[in-house]
């Protein structure tokens, strides 16, 4: 059983970022500031997605508890490719808002910040399936933790998170205009 805390995937995560940053820097021969400024802002927004989800939301002791990786527990993986099957699973109404918007208001942010970032993504379509591969990246890595699972519905709210953030994106540069 392997405990891993919020400090150290994050830490990992920042690691991968700084090696990727470094040698896209190394190839181009320089640095633009500029850019690396707007690519921060999706650096924050993946380690905010990484912070709510993979990591239980409740504390203790004022700490972020750790998420558990136990390969006797990790098989057979916890996946459900049936729309909308667990949707309404929860104890509360509460909880169902708070899975519903909460996975759509973390992905909001990916909206606006890929069209920005990168000038290819540069239409509704292209944002939305670069999104939704985010999601699909985070649904993957979740696999093999008891204390998560992939669900289709995560998926297509995430998704629908992008689309909503595209769409403040795209009215907000309609407005500049």
């Amino acid at each position: 059983m392997i405990n891993i805390s919020f400090v150290a995937a994050e830490l990992v995560f920042s690691a991968i970022w700084l090696f990727v940053r470094l040698i896209i820097w190394r190839k181009r021969g320089q640095i633009s500031w500029k850019r690396e400024a707007v690519l921060l802002l999706m650096y924050i927004n993946i380690a905010v997605i990484i912070r709510f989800v993979f990591f239980p939301k409740a504390m203790v002791n004022g700490q972020v508890q750790p998420i558990v990786y136990d390969p006797e527990t990790a098989f057979p993986f916890r996946i459900n490719l049936v729309p909308f099957m667990h949707l309404f699973n929860y104890n509360s109404v509460g909880e169902i808002i708070w899975n519903v918007v909460g996975n759509m208001v973390l992905f909001i942010p990916c909206g606006i910040v890929l069209p920005i970032a990168y000038k290819r993504l540069d239409n509704f379509w292209k944002v939305v399936a670069a999104g939704a591969l985010i999601s699909l990246c985070i649904e993957i890595i979740q696999l093999p933790f008891a204390s998560r699972a992939s669900d289709i519905d995560d998926l297509i709210i995430n998704t629908l998170g992008v689309a909503v953030g595209y769409g403040i994106y795209a009215a907000v540069k309609r407005l500049k205009r």
